[in-house]
């Protein structure tokens, strides 16, 4: 596999040549393996009047890196297009898809596509499904050890709700995957329902949401209750049909993994409660809420010490009486590993709320998310920000990755 800086002069240079003279099949192959190799996970091509502006998406943040000539824009979206085996000739109408890429002469590579039209034409958004994705085990994740040990108990009972939350992009599906591989032996039956399946898992049943086939979640998940398992994921929970059949197939000795879309782990519970599930079937079924971000970490290549300003402090505001106890931390300088950024990967932080009777109690009766969340952290809980913290004060992040992450 080729290094950065020859990849990106190759693309330079298909660029620079006359637009009838690029070779668009090596232009777009070539988009692929510059982001593969540079860790990104989307590859977004956005037309603009005058040009076309490729931006990748690197630990969570978009940057742009090539400028396009216009005239280059149909002719990358069709070759686009043809890979995912979409219709060229459809231009007013989303269409998504999915191809295989060759990463050098071993790696293949999974890209899911997405393609819309806009004011000034159709773009495309490609999303690198890398297989080291996949390699996660739980132990690795991030979790600190009581969380870990918290999450082995919840995850082995024989029935209940593992519900992990977040943001889109913060690495949900990826500790679920990561679940289902420890859990995932030839004694259970293990089936889930996507949308879209993003990694293929050996030994278990993944069937693809098919809107215009008329399979849903809702319908899917019911059909799934039909096939005898053991332990079912549903992508996401997105409307109050999808959480009442999870609730219940909870209920039934069945044990169910989803997604939610909240802003932390006590959040779920109102959440539910507002999807027309019964307090009381919440508070049955529900074993544990992981709920998570990624920060950006610092580069191991250009990392070095820096000592608090009174100006740094000041802007930490009261969090610096809770935090401020060290203040020597960690920051990348840049370089060519990072790409003079100073962060290179990215490390997740956890908020696990483990439901015990005092929490029981609460959500059956209607109690709030901010109730919830006290009772939680008196019971041990370790919120968000106090892992981010932790995180900067090992050096694993910077201050300003932590105040990033807790403003937005």
């Amino acid at each position: 596999m080729r290094n950065i800086k020859s990849l990106k002069l190759a693309v330079e240079r298909q660029i620079a040549n006359p637009p009838g003279e690029v070779s668009i099949i090596e232009l777009v192959d070539l988009f692929v393996e510059y982001a593969y190799s540079s860790r990104a996970s989307d590859i977004h091509i956005e037309p603009g009047d005058d040009n076309v502006i490729v931006r990748l998406r690197i630990d969570g943040i978009l940057q742009d890196i090539f400028t396009l000539p216009k005239e280059l824009q149909s002719e990358v979206i069709s070759r686009i297009k043809v890979l995912s085996g979409l219709k060229t000739d459809i231009h007013h109408v989303p269409q998504d898809g999915r191809f295989k890429a060759k990463i050098g002469d071993v790696e293949e590579i999974d890209v899911r596509v997405s393609i819309a039209p806009t004011y000034s034409g159709e773009n495309a958004v490609m999303r690198i499904l890398a297989e080291t994705s996949q390699k996660f085990k739980l132990e690795d994740i991030g979790f600190d050890k009581k969380q870990y040990r918290m999450i082995i108990r919840a995850i082995h009972k024989p029935y209940g709700m593992i519900l992990a939350n977040g943001p889109t992009g913060s690495g949900k599906t990826t500790t679920l995957y990561t679940i289902i591989k420890e859990l995932s032996t030839r004694a259970v039956s293990i089936i889930t329902i996507e949308d879209p399946i993003e990694y293929s898992i050996e030994g278990i049943t993944q069937i693809p949401v098919n809107v215009q086939a008329g399979l849903n979640f809702a319908n899917g998940l019911r059909s799934i209750l039909r096939q005898d398992p053991n332990i079912i994921m549903v992508g996401e929970i997105r409307d109050t049909e999808t959480a009442s059949i999870a609730v219940n197939a909870a209920l039934t000795g069945h044990l169910m993994l989803s997604t939610l879309h909240t802003n932390d782990a006590a959040t779920t519970f109102p959440r539910l409660l507002d999807m027309g599930v019964p307090p009381f079937l919440v508070a049955s079924t529900v074993n544990i809420v992981i709920a998570q971000r990624l920060m950006r970490k610092v580069c191991q290549s250009c990392r070095q010490q820096k000592f608090l300003s009174i100006a740094d402090i000041e802007h930490l505001g009261p969090l610096a009486e809770v935090y401020i106890e060290k203040k020597v931390y960690t920051v990348g300088a840049g370089c060519d590993d990072c790409d003079g950024l100073g962060y290179r990967g990215r490390v997740g932080i956890f908020e696990v709320l483990s439901v015990n009777e005092e929490i029981r109690s609460l959500i059956a009766n209607r109690s709030s998310a901010s109730q919830i969340k006290q009772a939680a952290v008196k019971n041990g809980m370790h919120t968000m920000t106090q892992g981010a913290f932790e995180k900067a004060i090992q050096g694993e992040t910077t201050i300003e990755e932590v105040l990033r992450m807790i403003y937005e």
